[in-house]
Formats: structure tokens, C-alpha cells, sequence
């Protein structure tokens, strides 16, 4: 099911177009060249820059890393001084292969490298990441179901209240063995 701009809990569209546009002029690339690089058509990221796209948790992922930016730089609107993010709401991001969502909860503040998510999943196709940028650590706490997270070669089994790290900057994994699975990710940049 794909959210739109107007559902609680939608990527936050308006914000992810000027990110992407000031990141690429920042970057000095042109629309053609982060494509190429992010793997992605043209045509996708023209559509997200002009605020008309539906964006995949992997497509933002690509483009973070070839704009060398976190992903939370690109998703996260302004926030007040107070934030307080409701269940069920926040910027949600879906994946394209698996029935998995990360919503964003909190950004780096300034001067500081690390964004917190909540994942919910389901069985089935696995959340299968391709490497971050160099130096990211994923660190994943479960709050409810099971999962096997971490490493694609080797992930590790985790219950609730289990905690696991693990380079974020290597292929990774999130596979939910129950239903309502949840957990808290923290994706620190170093």
C-alpha cells in the first residue's frame, strides 16, 4: 500500500524535493549524473524533485549516498523545539520487495551523525540493504516479534529486548520471523 503525501505517516514529499534539489546543486551534479550514479531513471528523480514522486525507502537510500548526505537530511521537514511523534505517525518509508517500513523518529542534530528509527515488518521477503556510506553503524534494538538482522552473510537472531550493531556500510539485513515485528534502529554516521 503506498502512502501519498496527505495520510498521516507519508513520505513528506515537498521536503524530499528541495533536499534533493539543494543537495545535487550543492553537490554541483546535474539531474542526469545523480541518476546514473544512484542507479535510478532520470525520469524518478525528476519526478521527485518536482514533489510528484513516491519514493522508496531503497530509492532514498541510493540517493543519499551518491549525494553523500545521510538519509535523514533528505527526508526530515523542520521540526520544533519539542518534537513528539506519535505511533502511527512520522515520515514512513516503504520497501519495495518486503513488507517492512521505517519511519523516521529523529535526525542529527547539528554537528552530530546519527538518526533513530522505528521498523515495523512483517514475514516474508527480507529488507535486504545495499552498503551505506563508509564508516555508518547500524545499531537495532527488537521491541516486539523476532527477527534476523545484521550482516546479509550472518545475521543474528534477535527477541525482544535484544540489541545488536553492525556495519552499516556492508549489505544488511532486517527479515521479520513473526508478525508485528518492531524495533528501534539507530543509524549512526561516523
Amino acid at each position: 500500500m503506498a502512502h501519498d503525501e496527505n495520510s498521516p505517516g507519508g513520505p513528506p514529499r515537498a521536503v524530499i524535493a528541495a533536499s534533493l534539489q539543494r543537495e545535487r546543486r550543492r553537490a554541483g551534479l546535474s539531474l542526469a549524473e545523480v541518476a546514473r550514479r544512484a542507479g535510478i531513471a532520470k525520469s524518478t528523480l525528476s519526478q521527485l524533485e518536482s514533489g510528484t514522486g513516491n519514493p522508496s525507502v531503497e530509492t532514498l537510500w541510493a540517493l543519499s549516498v551518491t549525494l553523500d548526505v545521510p538519509f535523514a537530511q533528505l527526508v526530515e521537514p523542520p521540526r520544533p523545539r519539542v518534537q513528539i511523534i506519535r505511533a502511527g505517525e512520522g515520515p514512513a518509508f516503504r520497501a519495495e520487495r518486503a513488507d517492512y517500513v521505517a519511519t523516521l523518529l529523529a535526525s542529527s542534530p547539528p554537528h552530530t551523525r546519527r538518526d533513530i528509527y522505528l521498523v515495523s515488518a512483517e514475514p516474508g521477503t527480507a529488507r535486504e540493504s545495499d552498503p551505506h556510506m563508509p564508516g555508518v553503524v547500524e545499531h537495532v534494538v527488537l521491541s516486539t516479534g523476532r527477527a534476523l538482522v545484521g550482516i546479509a552473510e550472518d545475521p543474528v537472531e534477535l527477541a525482544p529486548g535484544d540489541y545488536v550493531a553492525y556495519p552499516g556500510d556492508l549489505a544488511h539485513v532486517f527479515r521479520a520471523l513473526e508478525p508485528d515485528t518492531l524495533a528501534v534502529l539507530v543509524s549512526e554516521h561516523r
